[in-house]
């Protein structure tokens, strides 16, 4: 049996956007995520798919994230929401630490972060959404197969359109978001899925790792999210 998800970008649109925050005291959930996340929870698994390039520029360790997790975890749970799952990309292709500069398939608007989750928690990508608050997270969602809603809230500031980039719906917040998802009918089964593998290329040597991430491991390994 599949499973449909709601596949969430964290900063700016699940959480208010701190730049590069790993402190989990500033982190506050974005207007009416709380009520708009427990009306999906009824009928969608919940996932967050993150780029955490603040780990490539050496802005935070890996080690900071499991911290933020907790606390994300906290803040929904007093929602009375659980979340299925926390993927994270922690490179960047012009990272400060070459342990992560690579061009990987796991940083949005690469699909690799919903691809692993699809595998690993059996989830039908067809008939799944992606939300975000920039084209990068619409062109992942995409990518991957799913439909895509955009959260509008000043986020994109570069608007660099592409077939691949554009969203379902425009909205103003979550709540808005799942009114939408919650109207809509099934999706067309010929949404196409574009395989990433083999696109991408290291930039450096020690850079090629390529694996769709999930929390709390070491870069070499990709393994299933924290519970």
């Amino acid at each position: 049996m599949t499973h449909r998800a709601i596949f969430l970008d964290k900063d700016g649109t699940l959480i208010d956007d701190v730049p590069y925050n790993v402190d989990p005291d500033q982190m506050r959930l974005a207007p009416k995520a709380g009520i708009a996340l427990r009306r999906l929870a009824r009928d969608y698994r919940l996932f967050v798919v993150s780029n955490q390039a603040g780990v490539a520029h050496g802005f935070f360790g890996e080690d900071a994230l499991p911290a933020v997790e907790q606390r994300l975890r906290q803040l929904l749970a007093g929602e009375g929401i659980a979340l299925d799952g926390f993927y994270y990309c922690p490179h960047h292709p012009s990272g400060a630490d070459r342990r992560y500069r690579c061009r990987c398939t796991c940083r949005k608007p690469q699909p690799g972060m919903l691809l692993q989750a699809a595998g690993e928690h059996l989830l039908d990508l067809g008939q799944s959404w992606m939300i975000g608050d920039i084209l990068d997270d619409i062109e992942a969602g995409r990518r991957a197969g799913c439909r895509a809603v955009l959260i509008d809230n000043g986020g994109e500031t570069e608007w660099q359109m592409s077939e691949l980039r554009q969203p379902e719906f425009v909205v103003a917040d979550l709540d808005l978001a799942a009114d939408r998802i919650l109207a809509s009918q099934p999706p067309p089964s010929n949404i196409p899925v574009i395989d990433p593998i083999g696109q991408q290329a290291s930039l450096e040597t020690g850079g090629n790792d390529h694996a769709r991430r999930s929390m709390g491991r070491r870069p070499e390994t990709a393994v299933r999210p924290a519970r």
